[in-house]
């Protein structure tokens, strides 16, 4: 080690810790520090990421609600928070389905977390499981190079049982001020866009670029089909854009949620496996064969 560092903890850091407030109470965060990026994974919902900071700047949107620990309905519950995953049972909204699925709130049971001199390493796994039913091991990987800009997230889901299984999956990313703010704009290369409300089809020409908040606007969703699995969101008047790519093989689909709404104002880049609503359909995997998604979160300076 360098000899000017007395403690690695001056260049990076991983610290657990229990949360004691509120709604908050019971949760367990993984506090990470790279020195340039800081994340907080949530243990007790998922390994998601809670918050994401670039250079001491928020990056992520959370909602008005926080976190919770209480099992409450979506609404009242949806922190948003840099990466919430949605599935396995189900994706958007679906009658007899929770919204976005069970998943993000399946506790993760941490069995690796270490700073070396290669970065910060957090693995966990997650199982949904059922009597005389499925047998599924979620594996997540989150990994972050010292000094670097870039968070990674590669999970795999393994069928471990005797029968094929259906599943769906959608990472719903989520930004928020300062990274997102009137004038910033979404960049990407969309073969397709398909308004997902008459409302957002009146708007679509606005779709790229960020307004400034409005009280009670409607929120505003669009499908995507993409040329290349990546999407950018710069902000010029902070200096710093959001890189968002992930597996284009695994995950073919993506959404965009915008939210303009004094309040709850918010940007959702949201790579899945499926399309929304009318369009859903379930993936299928094979007893004893596994899948993996990659997701690559970047942020830095605009040049």
């Amino acid at each position: 080690m360098d000899g000017r560092i007395s403690n690695f903890a001056q260049i990076a850091s991983i610290r657990r810790y229990e949360l004691t407030e509120g709604a908050e109470r019971g949760l367990r965060v993984l506090d990470c520090d790279n020195g340039r990026l800081r994340f907080l994974l949530n243990e007790s919902k998922a390994l998601d990421v809670m918050q994401l900071y670039h250079l001491g700047q928020n990056v992520s949107f959370l909602s008005k609600n926080g976190f919770t620990a209480r099992e409450i309905p979506y609404v009242n519950r949806f922190e948003g928070g840099m990466l919430y995953t949605c599935g396995l049972d189900s994706v958007g909204t679906r009658e007899g389905f929770i919204q976005h699925g069970t998943h993000h709130n399946t506790p993760a049971r941490v069995t690796r977390a270490e700073v070396s001199e290669e970065g910060i390493l957090i693995e966990a796994e997650m199982r949904e499981t059922a009597l005389f039913g499925k047998n599924l091991l979620f594996r997540r990987r989150v990994f972050c190079a010292i000094g670097a800009d870039t968070l990674e997230i590669c999970d795999t889901l393994e069928n471990c049982g005797t029968r094929d299984e259906e599943y769906c999956l959608l990472y719903h990313i989520n930004a928020g001020y300062p990274m997102l703010d009137e004038g910033a704009r979404l960049s990407d290369d969309a073969l397709e866009v398909v308004p997902c409300t008459p409302w957002a089809a009146e708007r679509l020409s606005e779709r790229c670029s960020m307004g400034a908040p409005a009280a009670n606007e409607e929120e505003t969703c669009y499908f995507l089909r993409l040329k290349t699995p990546r999407v950018t969101l710069e902000n010029e008047a902070l200096g710093k854009r959001l890189t968002l790519e992930w597996s284009g093989d695994t995950l073919p689909h993506f959404v965009e949620w915008k939210s303009m709404a004094a309040g709850d104002y918010a940007l959702g880049l949201e790579p899945c496996t499926t399309e929304l609503n009318d369009r859903f359909a379930y993936r299928h995997l094979a007893a004893g064969k596994s899948t993996a998604f990659r997701i690559r979160m970047t942020v830095n300076g605009i040049v």
